[in-house]
């Protein structure tokens, strides 16, 4: 596939009183804990024939990230078009008891659909086999997210939004039963030890993504089947990065990095490429548009495709408290380039988060490393203190191991980026510099020893 190198038209929005609405219908398909870890996106031990598919069909993003590397930061942020941060849904699992509202003037974008004539569905069952489970994990309270549980609820001639969650590639993995990825051909990244254990944890990873292509596949199959593809937008993307040590949490690509596939027939040329950035909550505004409806002017997220299609020099990314985890982490992701700042520099990035403890890569890495047996750049994770500052040259260092805060030769770029992250924070809001209430802090601490520490304790043991 290669770049087209044309603007998308985008369809208007036709009066919704009219007997037979012509505005295509919109489907979100939404996959847990994921990156680009499909073999159209060149992950050759992939079995992904129904994305590749869907991809060859319709347009492939290289380079789209999410504004958080946990979920429900993340869907909070592309919900509404704007970044948790500004909005206060940054810490992950917030709010949950304390009936917190949106700040005046954000919605969901279920209801500038809604308004529009569409029906919304946060689809449980959406195909044989396929459970949806009508996930949201919003850090605020909202009233009527959706409308429904499925499209076929809505009126004759009604276009629908509708959104499926794939949990396949969050942990912990199903085992499959046949062409299991065999562990030994396994390719790892030199972040993690060459060792059986992350080798077969790595794999299972990817079987995880054979049978999330599977259920994508029975999806699309029921769209077709009734009819249907032909008149819907398809948007699959990941929540936040895969669910490995340095990915999942963290603002390094493994943590942000996502796939976004899109297929709109007739209006996107097949087998598009584009290398782009996009930001996830630009998924929430390009959606708005497709329906016919102007973003709202406050809305944070961009329209990326089409005549009005607005590029991104950079996106943003942030990682606030995950779980009883106390942290503050901002990125800047230019093309070429990664600055992170650790607002935490005196704490390791190991920090004791209890599920991440059930990752059998990061017991793995303990132990190697109080035996001295990781390499450098394996032993980097497990250092006791971050730098306050992280550049990277991503062509040169696309796994982020060399640090280039120091370097002389790269000072006028992090001070340009750095400035960058400055204005940032400061035009949006950013509320990840208020403190949070102790006692929240002090309630995820309790929870999650009573959810983990016993399970953490048996993997321990069993691995002296």
């Amino acid at each position: 596939m290669k770049y087209s190198g044309k603007s998308v038209p985008l369809c208007r929005g036709l009066n919704p009183g009219r007997a037979k609405d012509v505005r295509p219908n919109i489907l979100w398909l939404i996959a847990e804990d994921l990156c680009p870890d499909l073999a159209c996106y060149g992950e050759k031990l992939a079995k992904t024939p129904n994305l590749d598919r869907l991809a060859s069909e319709g347009a492939l993003f290289t380079n789209a990230f999410i504004t958080s590397p946990v979920c429900s930061p993340a869907r909070s942020a592309f919900a509404t078009g704007m970044y948790q941060t500004s909005i206060g849904a940054h810490h992950h699992r917030s709010h949950r008891r304390d009936g917190y509202r949106l700040p005046q003037g954000v919605r969901l974008i279920t209801d500038y659909l809604r308004e529009a004539g569409y029906f919304t569905a946060n689809v449980i069952t959406a195909a044989p086999g396929v459970e949806g489970r009508g996930k949201t994990d919003f850090n605020f309270t909202v009233d009527r997210p959706f409308d429904g549980t499925d499209w076929n609820e809505r009126k004759a001639g009604q276009p629908f939004y509708a959104q499926v969650n794939f949990r396949e590639t969050h942990r912990v993995f199903e085992k499959v039963k046949e062409n299991a990825v065999d562990p030994a051909i396994v390719k790892l990244p030199p972040y993690y030890p060459d060792h059986e254990i992350a080798r077969e944890d790595w794999a299972r990873y990817l079987d995880a993504t054979g049978i999330l292509d599977k259920k994508v596949g029975a999806v699309l199959k029921r769209l077709e089947d009734e009819g249907l593809a032909e008149d819907t937008v398809v948007i699959f993307f990941g929540d936040n990065g895969r669910p490995h040590v340095r990915g999942k949490q963290f603002l390094y690509e493994g943590g942000i990095h996502i796939p976004l596939i899109i297929r709109w027939p007739g209006k996107i040329e097949p087998g598009t490429v584009d290398d782009g950035l996009v930001s996830a909550i630009d998924i929430t505004a390009t959606t708005l548009k497709i329906a016919g409806i102007d973003p709202p002017a406050n809305m944070e997220g961009q329209v990326f495709l089409g005549p009005q299609a607005q590029k991104r020099n950079y996106i943003v990314a942030a990682r606030d408290r995950c779980d009883e985890t106390v942290d503050r982490i901002r990125c800047i992701r230019t093309e070429g380039f990664k600055y992170i700042r650790n607002f935490y520099p005196d704490r390791p990035y190991t920090q004791l988060n209890r599920y991440k403890e059930t990752y059998p890569v990061l017991r793995l890495m303990r132990r190697l490393h109080k035996a001295g047996k990781l390499t450098p750049e394996q032993a980097l994770f497990m250092a006791p203190k971050r730098p306050p500052e992280e550049l990277y040259d991503l062509q040169a260092d696309p796994h982020e191991l060399h640090n280039l805060a120091s370097s002389s030769s790269h000072q006028e770029l992090l001070q340009k980026m750095r400035k960058t992250l400055d204005d940032w924070i400061k035009e949006t809001a950013d509320m990840g510099e208020e403190p949070e209430d102790p006692a929240v802090i002090a309630f995820y601490e309790e929870k999650m020893k009573q959810s983990f520490d016993e399970k953490i304790s048996r993997y321990y043991q069993g691995e002296r």
